[in-house]
């Protein structure tokens, strides 16, 4: 496997002004990092995106890292004012990008699970999924006119869990459409991450290697920093390894299926970024290195 940092892991470096989103890249070269896949650019005053990306492709070619991935936010039933067929222009405008990047992969969200204001059927995810699929299908053919898979994530509360994210690409049903499987958002659907990683691995394109700290939705509030899974369990960002997250059992069924991808960390614990990021890797390249099978 290759071991990847998301630029998202970077996001509080950036956001605070101590890092510009374009030092990401010699930053995980620096660290050690074979790949980087970037999230959401933003892009600075008097640039477009278009101009940013190739700014940001030269400069990966100039440290020499790859970008193995672009991650964008999108929503089928309800994005762009609920006018689907806009929403998946928007989304193809967001592949041109991913070429100019040079990517092999392009992640988009699928929905959220809000549904659109003229929406008269039942607000469940078996209604929505005819929608979200043709959403799906039409991203990913355009993806593939480029030469680049498309792919969602278990992501966003509404369509998460392994058996939904399951139905969703069997109902796309296209060979340049498959998964980014991030091992740890199962956590917030409740779901359990090493069955998830079992059940999603034959349809992945692309990983994610994440850790939560978890307590049960019987206690309070724990305080700043915690979320809540959809059962309402508490969950908060962790460094790879120091959570309750089975990753390096995750890493051993991946590795048992034959993965060969990118295995990419997001990091969203609270501990300082780099000192985090950096032990991440090195866990992660720990369990990796044990998960290969013994000659």
């Amino acid at each position: 496997m290759q071991i990847g940092v998301s630029s998202y892991s970077y996001s509080r470096l950036v956001r605070s002004g101590q890092m510009k989103q374009i030092e990401v890249i010699a930053k995980a070269k620096e660290m050690g990092f074979d790949v980087i896949e970037f999230s959401t650019i933003a892009v600075p005053e008097g640039k477009t995106l278009p101009e940013f990306a190739a700014e940001l492709k030269a400069e990966a070619d100039r440290v020499g890292i790859p970008i193995a991935n672009y991650t964008v936010g999108a929503d089928l039933l309800a994005g762009s004012n609920g006018d689907l067929q806009a929403e998946i222009a928007r989304v193809k405008a967001e592949i041109d990008v991913a070429a100019i990047l040079g990517v092999p992969g392009f992640r988009h969200d699928c929905s959220g699970g809000r549904f659109p204001e003229n929406w008269t059927g039942a607000k469940s995810f078996e209604a929505a999924l005819p929608r979200m699929a043709e959403g799906c299908r039409a991203i990913t053919e355009y993806g593939a006119s480029k030469g680049i898979k498309t792919m969602v994530e278990n992501h966003g509360y509404f369509c998460q869990d392994s058996l939904r994210v399951e139905k969703l690409v069997t109902a796309v049903n296209h060979p340049n459409f498959g998964l980014l499987v991030d091992m740890g958002n199962f956590i917030c659907a409740d779901d359990s991450p090493e069955l998830a990683v079992g059940r999603l691995m034959p349809y992945a394109f692309h990983c994610h290697a994440k850790d939560f700290h978890l307590k049960p939705g019987t206690m309070p509030w724990p305080g700043k920093g915690w979320n809540q899974s959809r059962g309402g369990n508490w969950w908060r960002g962790a460094i790879i390894g120091h959570g309750n997250v089975p990753v390096h059992q995750c890493i051993r069924i991946m590795a048992s299926k034959g993965y060969k991808g990118v295995l990419s960390i997001e990091f969203e614990g609270m501990e300082d970024v780099l000192t985090g990021i950096a032990l991440g890797q090195e866990n992660l390249r720990r369990f990796v290195a044990m998960a290969q099978p013994q000659a």
